[in-house]
């Protein structure tokens, strides 16, 4: 599961980065909320966490400004203990849940699955294309009772193809939606982890295959 995680207090960014990590969710985290509206606006991610109290645009204003646009996109809002009204505000304009500061490691990860169970009933846990399976919760890839477990971007690159089918996608495109908007990586990074994903797809046996198209982009194709 992929989340969005929008905090300007570095040490809180980090300590909670780095649990939610160790539990296995890929994190994207943003310090304002001007970049938290542009990130959540690609639509890649699976639920929001946000902090109210954030300079340039705060999480009040990010979370009204999505369901204006009609991104219904899980949002668990991170709250000041006292502040009983921003909680009401929230709830109104449409976050799923919230989670007063200071809080506990282990109640931000139970709210955190409670907000993903709620997404489930819209978003598979289990991508598939042809006779290829990507299991989103365990990271594995099957196929024909075989299965590998990627390492995460190979993981997130693959979500990407397989929430896509037939539809190109520029290297361009991979690149901000796998490695982030702020990435220092080059365009050459996408080519070699789409020659990774090549290289299972056929050590599975799979009937799938990354097809490119010169100009265009690439994109996860059934082969018949």
């Amino acid at each position: 599961m992929k989340l969005l995680y929008a905090e300007d207090e570095p040490a809180m960014a980090e300590a909670v980065e780095d649990i939610l990590t160790y539990h296995h969710y890929l994190v994207d985290r943003v310090a304002d909320g001007e970049e938290a509206l542009a990130y959540a606006r690609t639509g890649d991610y699976d639920g929001l966490i946000l902090d109210i109290m954030m300079p340039r645009m705060d999480g009040l204003e990010v979370l009204a400004q999505l369901r204006r646009e009609g991104n219904r996109i899980p949002v668990l809002l991170l709250t000041a203990k006292g502040e009983v009204e921003d909680r009401i505000t929230g709830l109104d304009l449409g976050a799923d849940d919230y989670l007063p500061k200071p809080f506990a490691m282990g109640e931000l990860l139970a709210r955190v699955r409670a907000m993903l169970r709620r997404r489930e009933a819209f978003t598979p846990e289990v991508l598939r294309c042809g006779d290829v399976t990507l299991n989103q919760a365990t990271f594995q890839l099957s196929c024909g009772g075989v299965s590998v477990t990627l390492p995460k971007l190979e993981y997130r690159l693959m979500e990407v193809l397989m929430g896509n089918q037939g539809i190109y996608l520029s290297s361009e495109d991979l690149l901000v939606k796998v490695w982030g908007y702020d990435a220092e990586a080059e365009l050459g990074v996408v080519w070699v982890y789409l020659s990774y994903l090549r290289k299972r797809l056929a050590k599975l046996g799979a009937h799938v295959a990354i097809r490119g198209r010169r100009g265009v982009g690439y994109t996860l194709e059934v082969i018949p």
